[in-house]
């Protein structure tokens, strides 16, 4: 193929993989308000809303994140429709087996950060020195608060069947994993500290933790690669 014959199926790909989000994002305002209400649950009483407009905006930040996570297995098939022509047969194999793998490591990450993170992070913040503050959170900061922890933790899963991937098309070896193992200390805790919510150890490290079990992960999955 052309490069433009190439940048023609990118852009095709691109355009079936928002539209696969919009879909999604369009059934999902169907069941928000549940979504909403269940995101509140570990807080455990009704936001505040200021303006006229953040209530409205909040819903549709959620529908939207709803739709692009359920879409996730649709956007990775089209990005693996595409890398996989310049890939062999036996490559081919590995690539099309990765799709539903991809889905797990996803919800894998998404329920690590649903049932441990988040409980740990505003149990933790919800009770910070209250003979002195009063907690009445927001929607507008606790919606994406909770919304983009989860969607983060969920990404950060898919850590190595990426690695996978890279390791299968010559991109790393195991070796030059093992070596660079400083290098991935410190993107570990920074991506930590991103992710994280607070700034105490303990839920830091609570992201650290499955990081490093995940990037220990992607290099026994090199191997196989």
């Amino acid at each position: 193929m052309s490069l433009f014959d190439h940048l023609d199926e990118l852009r095709s790909r691109l355009v079936k993989s928002a539209l696969a989000i919009l879909i999604c994002t369009i059934v999902a305002t169907i069941f928000t308000t549940e979504i909403i209400k269940l995101l509140i649950e570990p807080y455990g009483i009704e936001l505040r809303t200021h303006g006229p407009t953040e209530g409205i905006s909040t819903y549709f930040r959620v529908a939207f994140m709803t739709g692009f996570t359920i879409a996730v297995p649709f956007v990775f098939y089209h990005f693996l429709m595409f890398i996989l022509p310049g890939l062999e047969k036996n490559e081919k194999k590995y690539i099309a087996m990765s799709l539903p793998a991809a889905s797990l490591l996803f919800l894998t990450g998404v329920g690590f950060a649903w049932f441990i993170m988040i409980p740990a992070a505003i149990g933790f913040l919800s009770n910070w020195q209250p003979e002195i503050f009063v907690q009445e959170w927001q929607s507008r900061e606790y919606i994406p608060f909770v919304t983009s922890m989860i969607f983060w933790i969920g990404v950060s899963f898919e850590t190595p069947l990426v690695i996978f991937i890279m390791a299968k098309v010559g991109l790393v070896t195991p070796q030059f994993l093992i070596k660079q193992w400083r290098f991935a200390v410190v993107i570990i805790a920074i991506a930590a500290a991103i992710i994280t919510p607070t700034v105490d150890p303990f839920n830091m490290g609570l992201v650290m933790l499955p990081l490093f079990v995940l990037y220990g992960i992607s290099i026994l999955l090199s191997y196989f690669a």
